[in-house]
């Protein structure tokens, strides 16, 4: 049996994201165009059996842990179903989810039942009418509702993703922070990063891990707390007494490329070695030219010696990539 697929600088690929859909529910002002995206059709997406046998195949090259993202992966109908398939391969130890949370009291506990391990919850900001401003309509209460249902079925930990952007939101990471006091979540602030041409990005608008540290230790000094496994972003942090954790992912201030353990997954079957690199090979052609499982894993290895050493957002590049992070999957 083969182990350890490595990329070129001999870093270990064990970890796969997987974006089920280009769709979503709601339209934030970094992540996607106001119109939306360009709807692909059904035959272009793959099937949640395609999905399910690339794990297979890539298990023996050392494969461990697999994220479901989208879009918004919850407006796909029969995600629990998915789950449910990657529950069934033996080798894969960590199945986790990130969900917008407007979907995710309607199906926690479908999804607990499958098997789900683990939420990731993306939340920019605790204000309605803060929410409404950022993801251009939405409404705040179903995520509350979705954070509430998922701490009844049992998830943990729940992640708060909230990316913090000068002007737009940077005022709350007190009011972030301050939750942890009070509630067992594992808030994470990530940097803004450019992708594609969403109108928002600029380097002034980066809010640096320094600003957000310095705003969150208003409330206390912040304490060294267990790391999970799972982690490569950022080491988790805790204010005194906190019933929650803190972690800050710092792509553009402290790049953490060295330690990078994932691919990508498109909806449409690209394989993408890095979240800033338009460089991808094309696994759906593989999955459907009949090919056995050997050729599979031989798209996995193209795709992990392209690997590039890093992204060089610290070296000036303001965009490298033209497409918007709903179409890669986060």
């Amino acid at each position: 049996m083969l182990h350890g697929l490595r990329d070129g600088l001999n870093r270990a690929v064990e970890y796969l994201r997987v974006s089920v859909t280009d769709r979503c529910n709601l339209r934030c002002r970094y992540c996607m165009p106001p119109e939306g995206l360009p709807a692909k059709s059904h035959a272009d997406i793959l099937r949640y059996e395609e999905i399910a046998r690339v794990v297979r195949a890539i298990v023996p090259l050392g494969l461990t842990r697999v994220r479901l993202t989208g879009g918004e992966p919850l407006v796909r109908p029969g995600l629990p179903a998915l789950v449910r398939m990657l529950c069934a391969v033996r080798g894969v130890s960590d199945i986790a989810l990130t969900t917008n949370g407007q979907l995710l009291a309607r199906y926690a506990a479908e999804l607990r039942d499958a098997g789900l391990q683990r939420v990731n919850v993306s939340l920019d900001t605790l204000r309605p009418e803060r929410y409404r401003e950022i993801t251009l309509g939405g409404e705040i209460e179903p995520v509350f509702e979705g954070l509430a249902a998922a701490r009844a079925q049992g998830f943990a930990p729940i992640k708060l993703n909230a990316v913090l952007i000068r002007g737009l939101n940077e005022d709350e990471a007190v009011e972030f922070a301050r939750l942890t006091l009070e509630e067992p979540y594992d808030v994470r602030f990530i940097e803004f990063m450019p992708m594609g041409d969403v109108g928002l990005w600029s380097p002034q608008a980066v809010v640096s891990e320094a600003e957000a540290r310095a705003a969150v230790e208003r409330l206390g000094p912040l304490q060294p707390a267990p790391t999970p496994a799972t982690s490569r972003g950022g080491e988790a942090w805790r204010l005194p007494g906190a019933r929650g954790t803190i972690a800050f992912i710092s792509p553009v201030s402290h790049p953490f490329c060295g330690r990078c353990n994932r691919l990508r997954l498109t909806a449409d079957g690209k394989l993408r070695p890095c979240l800033l690199s338009e460089r991808a090979v094309d696994l759906r052609a593989v999955l459907r030219s009949g090919a056995c499982d050997s050729y599979v894993r031989a798209a996995f290895a193209e795709a992990a010696l392209g690997k590039p050493e890093g992204h060089h957002l610290t070296e000036g590049a303001t965009c490298p990539t033209s497409t918007p992070m709903a179409a890669i999957g986060g």
